[in-house]
């Protein structure tokens, strides 16, 4: 049977409404450990629909906001189409994407499916970044960061107020985020102190793990995602 999904409404503290996918696991008993999944730039598309149902079939309820509610609610965006997608990319503010983070991690721990204490993040290009932006603001136990563009300059500054371990996927063949500017993240986090685990796979570019994008690579995602859930589940524990 397959876990179940819907939408929900959420208010953020901007006075804005949001609206957000959930997943929950179709079997166990509960409380279940609760997961942010932050979109790609193309929206909260039936890719970022299908990792919740993985996820959840893994046992965690999860929630995806849309990222875009203030400029295109509802959005998804065309793969071969980016220019129709940075008008709502330029329109994001640190502040409102915490707010938006803020407003799904609400909704999760109010759940009484899920665990108040287990909650963790997950974000896939610019929602790698924010991944990483939440868990300065959230009390997370973990945060997966795949590819998170920007994180240098715009947010490596932050680093020591990373709350939960973070774990960083990177393509080697990724042009779109600088070696040097991995680099800098993971210096940033050795001089921090901040636990971290960062992966780069040689043979993977920018969009590796996701199955529609033409850079989709089937090793490199089996291979993180087997990573990834490791990660959570100890850091979950």
């Amino acid at each position: 049977m397959k876990n179940s999904g819907e939408y929900v409404t959420l208010n953020v503290k901007d006075g804005t409404e949001m609206r957000a996918y959930v997943a929950r696991p179709s079997s166990g008993d509960g409380p279940f450990p609760g997961l942010l999944i932050f979109q790609e730039a193309f929206g909260v598309n039936s890719h970022i629909r299908d990792l919740a149902h993985r996820f959840a079939a893994e046992g965690y309820v999860c929630i995806a906001p849309e990222l875009f509610h203030r400029t295109a609610p509802g959005f998804e965006g065309d793969y071969n189409n980016f220019p129709a997608i940075a008008p709502h990319m330029q329109a994001l503010t640190e502040e409102g994407l915490l707010a938006d983070a803020v407003a799904a991690y609400e909704w999760l721990i109010a759940q009484s499916d899920v665990r108040t204490g287990a909650i963790a993040g997950t974000g896939y290009c610019m929602g790698g970044r924010i991944a990483f932006l939440a868990n300065t603001a959230l009390p997370l136990k973990a945060a997966v960061s795949y590819y998170g563009g920007r994180i240098v300059p715009d947010l490596v500054k932050k680093t020591a107020q990373l709350h939960a371990p973070m774990l960083f996927f990177w393509g080697g063949l990724d042009k779109h985020i600088p070696a040097e500017h991995v680099q800098e993240v993971v210096a940033a986090l050795k001089k921090e102190g901040r636990p971290h685990v960062s992966v780069e796979i040689s043979y993977a570019d920018h969009g590796f793990f996701n199955d529609q994008r033409t850079a989709y690579h089937p090793q490199a995602a089996k291979e993180a995602w087997a990573l990834t859930l490791a990660f959570l589940k100890n850091k979950l524990a």
